[in-house]
């Protein structure tokens, strides 16, 4: 017990030294730079890995390297124009300074990770002056944001998690200057996280007494929160002002009448489960994923519980009171996802208000409650009086000791997925290679989901792929859509006139074609059942037995294929005599 008693002190001291929070804080960064190496493993596994939202926000960028990439692109153009404007400086000075774009994707995360680890560090230290309870915080973080895809997809939201955990930290310690530049930096990068920082800013101006909220007294703090909105005004305007050639965002009212919005769409939104729609709704619920989050994380509603035994959790005494951000910022977070529903898609997502602070909060109480708890255990402990009682009390605490730190530390070995990166590994090298040969106008059309991958594997525009059917802005999905419709139509069209039609008016160079596209199956499964106005005509067709024009032209206009994909030249197809007859694959 004398053994447990006295490092259980030097680990709960809550007058730490400076050599025990420089060995907590490395040991912080040290996991995070593990967690970062185990992302880079998978990122670079293969030649072709991309991850999944890097394939809209990113591939764009390869402009940087070569300007005459995607001429004339409609989805290029699009995701460009809706890029934040810093986020879109550092890829090009990164591409300025020789690193490739795909590439400047993969190594990223782990820079923001580590960021985002030593700002979460100081924050709880903040609340709390035992560097134990900022380690398992930082650590619980770590663990939070690599089941997530937000951080590993290195787009713009990737960097709400440095960006505003650094702002927490600034604001706590009333330090004017990096708030304000940090504020700047969430606008240029990702601007939903100034509204929640805006709110702090707001608050920050209340306080309690004796249980009800007053104004504050301190001009110091009207001065703090007026410069700092006056930042976040600023790098909000030009957003407000800016008229998008790819205007407007759609309403709540079009939202529910398109099948993008509905269960299985691709922005699936709305459903008739209430529980569903307000709480675990990916965009529109206000919880992060329930089964992304690691067990120990539900400690964090004990806290409040140990705030109430006081006498139990003596550690509580020296709470900072730095720790009313944590009330503060669940207060601003709610506010913004109700005004995000009420102004549907003008805030973008509701959940996006939500779910990121959730997560800290959670880490943040989580870390706290942890530490308290395992010292009021150590304390129950020590208080037990007789041998046989102490022994028992000493196994029990040195258990509990061991598998709260097993929890911590095994996580990422008994959970499923862990690193959770999302990266998709391209597998159709040949036709990786063989498109990146072809003029860098070139156009290819295709209902498959590999086209998906094409704009950053080979360089070259795609007509649609379902990866950029990205329905809130309509200037943009207006005419993706009739683009989807248009291709549809082609695609299972038995008339070989209206296909070369389709092709005249596309300037298509190439089709590609998953090998079972002419199967009423493949229909009836596909990403573009979301247009029913096309996809259930070409099914029924297909079930009837017409056999559409495009199947007709494989064996003569075939340039690639394999077991799983067809690549034909429209040239070729547009020489064919307009009467044939049809012949077999």
């Amino acid at each position: 017990m004398k053994q447990l008693r006295q490092f259980s002190e030097r680990v709960l001291n809550h007058r730490p030294t400076w050599r025990s929070i420089a060995f907590w804080f490395g040991l912080s960064c040290a996991l995070a730079i593990l967690y970062g190496l185990w992302v880079w493993q998978q990122a670079f596994s293969a030649e072709f890995v991309i991850q999944d939202d890097a394939r809209q926000h990113v591939f764009w960028m390869q402009r940087f390297l070569d300007r005459s990439l995607f001429p004339q692109d409609l989805i290029a153009d699009y995701f460009q124009s809706v890029a934040p404007i810093g986020y879109t400086w550092l890829y090009q000075m990164a591409a300025g300074l020789g690193i490739h774009p795909l590439l400047m994707s993969k190594l990223l995360p782990m820079v923001l990770g580590l960021l985002t680890t030593i700002a979460c560090f100081g924050v709880v230290l903040q609340f709390f002056p035992i560097p134990a309870a900022a380690f398992v915080a930082s650590l619980l973080l770590n663990q939070v944001l690599w089941m997530q895809d937000d951080l590993v997809s290195a787009t713009p939201r990737a960097f709400i998690y440095p960006l505003f955990v650094s702002f927490c930290y600034f604001l706590l310690r009333r330090s004017l200057v990096p708030c304000v530049g940090l504020i700047l930096l969430q606008g240029w990068f990702y601007p939903q996280s100034v509204f929640l920082s805006s709110g702090l800013l707001l608050v920050q101006v209340i306080q309690w007494q004796g249980g009800r909220p007053r104004l504050s007294r301190s001009s110091d703090d009207y001065w703090f929160c007026g410069i700092g909105l006056v930042a976040a005004v600023a790098v909000m305007l030009p957003y407000a002002l800016e008229i998008s050639e790819f205007g407007p965002v759609i309403t709540r009212m079009e939202a529910q009448q398109m099948p993008e919005f509905q269960r299985g769409g691709r922005s699936d939104f709305f459903t008739e489960n209430a529980w569903k729609f307000w709480v675990e709704g990916l965009r529109s619920g206000l919880l992060p994923y329930i089964s992304r989050l690691p067990e120990l994380l539900y400690v964090a509603f004990l806290l409040p519980v140990m705030l109430r035994f006081r006498r139990v959790f003596p550690l509580t005494r020296y709470l900072q009171p730095a720790i009313i951000l944590i009330p503060q910022l669940l207060a601003v977070s709610l506010f913004w996802f109700l005004v995000a529903h009420v102004l549907l898609f003008r805030l973008h997502l509701p959940s996006r208000y939500t779910q990121h602070s959730l997560r800290l909060i959670l880490c943040w109480a989580a870390g706290l409650a942890i530490v308290i708890g395992l010292d009021g255990l150590r304390r129950w402990a020590i208080r037990t009086g007789n041998r046989a009682k102490g022994v028992t009390a000493k196994g029990v605490t040195i258990t509990i000791f061991g598998l709260v730190a097993a929890a911590l530390l095994f996580y990422p070995s008994y959970t499923p997925e862990f690193p959770r990166t999302g990266y998709f590994v391209g597998t159709q090298p040949d036709l990786y290679a063989f498109l990146s040969r072809q003029p860098t106008q070139t156009l290819v059309a295709s209902l498959s989901e590999e086209a998906n991958n094409l704009p950053s594997f080979t360089q070259r525009s795609v007509f649609v792929a379902q990866e950029y059917a990205i329905p809130y802005h309509m200037g943009y999905y207006r005419p993706f859509q009739q683009r989807a419709i248009d291709l549809i139509e082609a695609q299972y069209s038995p008339n070989l006139p209206k296909l070369k039609r389709f092709i005249r008016a596309t300037g298509s160079d190439f089709w590609l074609l998953d090998r079972d596209a002419f199967t009423p199956e493949y229909v009836k499964k596909s990403w573009f059942r979301q247009y029913p106005q096309a996809a259930q005509p070409a099914e029924r067709s297909l079930r009837a037995g017409r056999r559409p024009a495009l199947a007709q032209m494989i064996r003569p206009c075939a340039v690639a294929q394999n077991s799983e994909f067809i690549l034909l030249d429209a040239a070729c197809i547009l020489d064919q005599p307009n009467q044939r007859q049809p012949s077999q694959p």
